[in-house]
């Protein structure tokens, strides 16, 4: 099969990038498979993950302006450039099917070139974030940018969500669930031993950390001997605010800012909590991560992605914005070794269900319905 992956760029460390590598590698390691991967804006730069040998990157070179809108009249000058030399490496390279990854212009163009090539979109995030401009009163840009969109994604053969949540947000009944695969799976688990509490990801404000540090400012009175250590970059600006925010609450020796890590695997193995703060998640991926090193999470129960990963038996759902409750609940769990190990346990049991052989057969077996179906 020729299957052709389309994102932005492969150069930067992200979920959509790391759930790539694995699918495309996996797809490689079948020799009647031929992957190739399209981007926009590699900019002559290395994969920040490992690709098989045999994967094709092709860069289309677009570059677009990141810190301006698409609909800026730069970005649109380019989004006409993108469009022509997208149809043409797609006609050159003849795919059997196309995949694309990211969510930028290339979801709108994909559908409408080379019309008998199927079309395969994946969504990464929620669109629970779009519900109350959707319902807002009157005629709004925002509001036909929606109709456009929803349009659009009735045009593709499949439209690949991460959690059942998710597909009440969809206006065409064209989705199949297919959650992300686990990136790794050690070989031993957290010794649940190390006063350690972990979070990571993107430092942005959709993540709560914020919260997290009002959160920590009671939990520590419990726990004073436990660290919370956060993982991660992003937004230079917030997470100034954060460090400040910790300064101010006299936190800095128990609350780390620690930055981006390669090795995530390794400093989840150290620690003996997961706790996750975000106001949205869609299916995150780090939280399938903690539960291969065995870690019992502890979470907002945000949209949407959460409750579909955790259950009573391996972490503890609080209600969003129950800051107290989260606090309380975080101490208790930190101080029953009998609770950590029990609901660590199971938290590997579940990662089990995420194996990429379990998921990436999910993926084939659409693409050979999707065939089918084109062929029939």
């Amino acid at each position: 099969m020729n299957i052709v992956f389309v994102i932005d760029q492969v150069y930067l460390h992200g979920g959509i990038e790391r759930v790539l590598s694995i699918k495309a590698n996996y797809l490689a390691k079948n020799k009647n498979n031929q992957i190739s991967i399209l981007t926009t804006e590699q900019c002559n730069k290395k994969p920040c993950y490992d690709f098989d040998k045999e994967i094709v990157f092709k860069d289309l070179a677009i570059n677009y302006v990141r810190g301006k809108s698409y609909f800026h009249p730069t970005n649109l000058l380019k989004s006409i450039r993108h469009l022509f030399k997208l149809r043409k490496a797609v006609q050159q390279i003849n795919p059997d099917i196309v995949v694309v990854c990211s969510h930028s212009t290339d979801t709108h163009f994909i559908p409408f070139i080379n019309k008998t090539i199927p079309k395969v979109k994946e969504f990464h995030y929620s669109k629970f974030i779009e519900e109350k401009k959707r319902n807002k009163k009157g005629i709004t840009f925002k509001k036909i940018f929606f109709l456009i969109t929803d349009y659009v994604e009735s045009k593709y053969d499949r439209l690949v969500i991460l959690n059942p949540d998710e597909s009440k947000y969809y206006k065409s009944n064209n989705t199949i669930v297919i959650p992300n695969p686990i990136t790794f799976f050690p070989k031993s688990v957290s010794s649940l031993s190390n006063n350690i509490i972990i979070s990571a990801g993107r430092i942005a404000p959709v993540k709560g950390y914020d919260m997290l540090i009002d959160i920590w400012e009671q939990t520590h009175k419990n726990i004073p001997n436990w660290e919370l250590h956060i993982y991660g970059d992003g937004d230079i600006n917030y997470i100034k605010e954060l460090q400040n925010k910790i300064d101010d609450a006299n936190l800095k020796k128990s609350i780390i800012l620690k930055g981006a890590t390669n090795n995530i695997e390794n400093k989840l193995l150290n620690a003996s909590v997961f706790a996750m703060s975000s106001h949205n998640e869609c299916f995150p991926l780090v939280l399938l991560e903690a539960q291969a090193c065995g870690l019992p999470i502890i979470s907002f129960d945000c949209p949407n992605g959460p409750r579909n990963i955790i259950n009573k038996e391996n972490g503890l759902l609080i209600p969003v914005g129950d800051n107290q409750l989260f606090a309380n609940k975080l101490a208790t769990l930190a101080l029953n070794k009998e609770q950590l190990i029990n609901k660590g346990l199971n938290a590997r049991k579940n990662a089990y269900n995420y194996s990429v052989e379990k998921i990436m057969s999910l993926w084939t077996d659409m693409f050979d319905k999707v065939l089918q179906n084109r062929n029939s």
